[in-house]
C-alpha cells in the first residue's frame, strides 16, 4: 500500500487488524511525510524514536490475538499544550521553554493505553490565546491549501493540529477548545473537529487557559475517524473536580447516518450583517442537505447571541490571569537574568515580559483589570450573568425539541498571515463569533467541511447538539457530510 499516511484512521484499524499493513510503515509514512513538510511548521518537537517504539508496541498487542482497541497502532500529533511525559510541552510560549513534565496529560495517557502512537506536538497559538496561529513562540504555523501567492492561516489555536492533519501528516491530531479553537480551524483547513461537552474529557495535565471554558477533542479526515478517537479520548477522570463520571458510548456505532424526524433549528440570530454570501448560500444548502435527508428544519431565536463575544472576551482573560499568575520563573521554564541589586519583584516582572507574548500580556491584563476591585461587578459578574442566559437560550431551544443547531462555522474562509497584523484586536476576536456560544453554555459542536468558496478555499458548517448527546450530534454530522460529499485536498506545494 501507497500513501498510508493519507488513510483514515477506520481505513487504518482495518488494514492493521487484517495484517495487510504494520503500524510501524504507516508511523515511517508519517515520519517522512512530516520531514518533508516543514514549510507548514505544524510538528514543533518531533519524536520520532518514541512512536517507532510506540508502533512496535501496538504491531506485537495487534499479534498477541486480543481484540485491541481501535486507535491501536494509529500515528497521532500532540497538541502542544498537552503536557507529555519526559517531552516538550511549552503551549507554545517562551515562558515554558525547556519544560519537560513527569507526567503525561489524561487525555493523551488515554491515547497512549489505546495503543496510539505519537508522532510529536504540534504548533499553536501562545497559551492557546489566537484565532490564527501567529502568536506562537515557534513562529507562524501554514495552512497547506493555497490558492495565490499568500500563506494562509490554519486557524487557532489549533493550526497546527489541523494543518498537520489536512496535509497528511498523521492521521488525527488532538485539539482543545476555548472559544471555536478545534472548529474554527478544522472549518479552515477542510476537516472534521468536534469539541465534547465541557467535562467529557478531562482536562488533567492540559496547560490551562481558562478553566471553565476549555476542553480537548479529536481533529480528524472525517465524521467517523472523529467518533472513534473521541471515544478513546473520554473518560472519568478523579483527578479533574469538572470530569462528569458518565459511561461513555461507542460513538462509531451510533454513525447510522439515519436522521429520521430530528428537529434542526436554524438561529436567526446568526445571520450577521455583512456574512458573506457564500457562507450565507453554504447555510443555505446544509439546512436543504438536512431536510432532504428526513430532518425537520425550524427557525429558533437565541436571543443573548449578541453578547456573546463581549461575555466571552471577559471570562476567559480573567480566567487566564489567575491560571497563568503560576508563571513567575522561580518553579519551572524561563528565568530572567537579575541586575545586582534586584530583588524577588523585578525577577517576576522581567520573567513574565520576556516569557509571555503580546497576544497574552494583553488578555492577562485585561483579566486582571475585570477582576479588580472596582471593576469586579461592573464586568466578570455581568458577563457571568450573560453567560447564564446564553446557557438558557439553548436550554429552551432543546425544550422545544430541537435535536442540533445548524449554523456556519466561520465568517469566511481561511485569510492571509499577516493581514489582521494592523488590524484592531476586536477584528481578530470576531472569527470567533459562531463558535464561543458553545464554549460559554458548555455544549458539544462539530464542524464539518460542507464546499469551497469561489477561490476554491474550504467552508465548514457548524453542528451543536445537546448536552453529553455527542453520539446524536455526530450522527446528524455524519448525515451532513455524505450529503455535502466533501472530498477537496490541498494541492501539494510544500
Amino acid at each position: 500500500m501507497s500513501d498510508l499516511n493519507k488513510l483514515t484512521i477506520a481505513e487504518a484499524r482495518d488494514a492493521l487488524k487484517k495484517g495487510d499493513v504494520t503500524s510501524v510503515e504507516l508511523t515511517e509514512a508519517c515520519i517522512g511525510a512530516i520531514d518533508a513538510a516543514g514549510a507548514l511548521n505544524a510538528f514543533v518537537h518531533k519524536t520520532p524514536d518514541i512512536a517507532l517504539e510506540r508502533a512496535k508496541a501496538a504491531d506485537a498487542r495487534l499479534k498477541g490475538g486480543e481484540e485491541a482497541p481501535a486507535m491501536c497502532g494509529i500515528p497521532i500529533g500532540i497538541k502542544d499544550l498537552f503536557c507529555t511525559q519526559g517531552v516538550e510541552s511549552q503551549a507554545a510560549s517562551g515562558i515554558l521553554e525547556g519544560f519537560k513534565p513527569e507526567y503525561e496529560s489524561t487525555v493523551s495517557q488515554n491515547l497512549i493505553d489505546a495503543g496510539a502512537v505519537m508522532l510529536g506536538k504540534l504548533n499553536m497559538d501562545e497559551f492557546a490565546m489566537g484565532s490564527s496561529n501567529e502568536t506562537s513562540v515557534y513562529g507562524n504555523a501554514v495552512n497547506p491549501w493555497k490558492v495565490d501567492d499568500r500563506q494562509l492561516t490554519p486557524g487557532g489555536s489549533s493550526g497546527g493540529s489541523a494543518s498537520a492533519v489536512a496535509a497528511d501528516l498523521c492521521l488525527a491530531a488532538t485539539g482543545t477548545d476555548t472559544g471555536g479553537s478545534i472548529r474554527q480551524p478544522a472549518a479552515l483547513t477542510g476537516i472534521t473537529g468536534i469539541k465534547p461537552t465541557y467535562g467529557r474529557c478531562s482536562r488533567w495535565g492540559i496547560i490551562a487557559f481558562a478553566s471553565s471554558l476549555d476542553q480537548a477533542g479529536p481533529m480528524t479526515k472525517d465524521v467517523r475517524d472523529a467518533a472513534i478517537m473521541l471515544e478513546a479520548m473520554c473518560s472519568h477522570d478523579p483527578k479533574d473536580s469538572t470530569s462528569a463520571d458518565i459511561p461513555v458510548p461507542n460513538f462509531e456505532a451510533m454513525l447510522t447516518g439515519d436522521i429520521k424526524g430530528k428537529v434542526i433549528g436554524i438561529p436567526k440570530e446568526y445571520r450577521m450583517d455583512g456574512m458573506p454570501e457564500e457562507v450565507e448560500k453554504l447555510w443555505a444548502d446544509g439546512t436543504a442537505m438536512l431536510k432532504d435527508a428526513g430532518a425537520r428544519i425550524i427557525d429558533i431565536s437565541l436571543p443573548h447571541t449578541k453578547y456573546a463575544l463581549p461575555a466571552y472576551y471577559v471570562i476567559a482573560p480573567a480566567e487566564a490571569s489567575s491560571n497563568l499568575a503560576r508563571y513567575d520563573g522561580v518553579r519551572y521554564g524561563h528565568r530572567a537574568s537579575l541586575a545586582k541589586g534586584e530583588g524577588i519583584v523585578d525577577m517576576y516582572e522581567k520573567t513574565r515580559a520576556e516569557g509571555f507574548g503580546h497576544e497574552v500580556q494583553r488578555r492577562v491584563m485585561v483579566g486582571t483589570y475585570v477582576l479588580s476591585a472596582g471593576f469586579y461587578d461592573a464586568y466578570y459578574n455581568r458577563a457571568r450573568r450573560v453567560r447564564a442566559l446564553i446557557k438558557r437560550d439553548f436550554d429552551e431551544a432543546f425544550d422545544q425539541g430541537v435535536d442540533a443547531i445548524l449554523t456556519p462555522a466561520t465568517p469566511g474562509p481561511a485569510f492571509g498571515l499577516g493581514e489582521m497584523s494592523e488590524a484592531d484586536p476586536v477584528e481578530m476576536y470576531l472569527q470567533d463569533v459562531f463558535t464561543v456560544t458553545v464554549n460559554l453554555a458548555g455544549l458539544p459542536g462539530i464542524s464539518v467541511p460542507a464546499g469551497l468558496d469561489k477561490q476554491g478555499l474550504p467552508l465548514g458548517l457548524q453542528l451543536i447538539g445537546r448536552p453529553w448527546e455527542e453520539g446524536d450530534l455526530l450522527n446528524v454530522a455524519y448525515a451532513l457530510e455524505g450529503a455535502a460529499g466533501f472530498v477537496s485536498k490541498p494541492e501539494k506545494w510544500w
